[in-house]
């Protein structure tokens, strides 16, 4: 099946479990995914056409069913077992498919997500639809960029591949709110957000160093070089540029516009930042990669910074310590003594 597109064509061809779409761009049309294999139907494949570019349609689709982006990251910093009966806030969840991917792998868990623009929301209500959530997934639309609906307080907040995007006043105002709206003992947390001083400006344009000039000179380059033909790339205007994301954060940005003393930047449960980024990478030029590790290594160590190309960031007024403890009474938990063995037998998680 091929449906027409003013920027070229989209090929679905029916699979044994699922569906693959292939974007067929005409001459000289840039797509930032060519193809994916989903589970979709064709009518929501069909609506996400309506509502989402041409060139991003496989790359949207691919935020709902690929986990390796989010989910190996917030599961360094916290158990999924303790997340039962908990409430989840995706902010910013676009058309869902985050929030979704979080509803799947919490079943036990209230995930709502709260995204500004309504149309948007509708194709993420129809994406939870598909898997049938029920009441347990829910969308609410913020009132305003720098405000949010009453929604009551969470355990976990989640800004994924967000925060880059909120333009430079926008981001304390949000932030505290948010933080207000967390619990005690909850978790902010932030990921997909490109490092402000990393040299290579990895998230809208591709270019080198382009991070370290001001925006007078930095629009006119990313406009005329960018890799990327998107659309705030080609703008003239700087807060174009700047709600695309072509500047990150870094650490002490983010809890500065938390603008709360007591809050902490977490290490995960097994090593530190460092090992987390190291662990996600392919086994392709490792001795490249042990190098660069080492010398991560000491700059962390130096200035709590990880220069990686992204931001992957648990925030908490806990202590690390208080977290591990609470964590290991969650899997002690989950230990069940079993009448005919003198071992426990371990619960999985999820």
């Amino acid at each position: 099946m091929e449906v027409a597109h003013a920027n070229g064509t989209v090929r679905i061809t029916e699979l044994v479990h699922g569906r693959r779409v292939e974007l067929l761009p005409h001459p000289g049309q840039w797509i930032a995914r060519a193809q994916v294999d989903t589970t979709y139907p064709v009518s929501l494949i069909a609506a996400m056409l309506e509502t989402v570019e041409f060139a991003w349609l496989c790359d949207e689709i691919a935020r709902d069913e690929d986990t390796a982006a989010l989910l190996p990251e917030l599961f360094s910093y916290i158990a999924p077992c303790t997340l039962e009966g908990k409430r989840v806030l995706d902010f910013g969840c676009g058309t869902g498919g985050s929030t979704c991917m979080l509803a799947r792998h919490l079943p036990n868990t209230e995930v709502l997500g709260v995204e500004l623009n309504e149309k948007l929301l509708s194709l993420a209500r129809l994406r939870a639809d598909h898997y049938g959530f029920g009441e347990r997934v829910q969308f609410v639309a913020s009132p305003s960029p720098r405000g949010l609906p009453q929604i009551g307080d969470f355990d976990v907040i989640i800004l994924s591949a967000v925060y880059e995007h909120l333009l430079p006043p926008e981001r304390p105002a949000l932030m505290r709110r948010l933080w207000s709206m967390l619990r005690h003992d909850g978790m902010l947390f932030l990921n997909q957000t490109p490092h402000r001083w990393y040299p290579i400006e990895t998230h809208s344009t591709g270019l080198p160093l382009l991070n370290y000039l001001p925006l007078s000179l930095a629009v006119p380059i990313a406009r005329r070089y960018s890799r990327v033909r998107s659309t705030p790339n080609l703008s003239r205007d700087p807060c174009e540029h700047l709600r695309g994301g072509l500047r990150g954060a870094t650490e002490r940005g983010v809890l500065k516009s938390i603008g709360d003393p007591t809050a902490r930047l977490l290490a995960p449960l097994s090593g530190d930042r460092v090992d987390l980024w190291y662990s996600r990478l392919s086994p392709r030029y490792r001795r490249l990669k042990l190098g660069a590790r080492l010398a991560m290594k000491a700059i962390y160590r130096l200035t709590g910074s990880v220069f990686s190309p992204n931001l992957a960031l648990a925030i908490s007024r806990m202590t690390v310590q208080q977290r591990r403890s609470r964590t290991a009474r969650y899997k002690g938990a989950l230990i069940v003594q079993t009448p005919h063995r003198s071992a426990p037998r371990v619960r999985r998680s999820l």
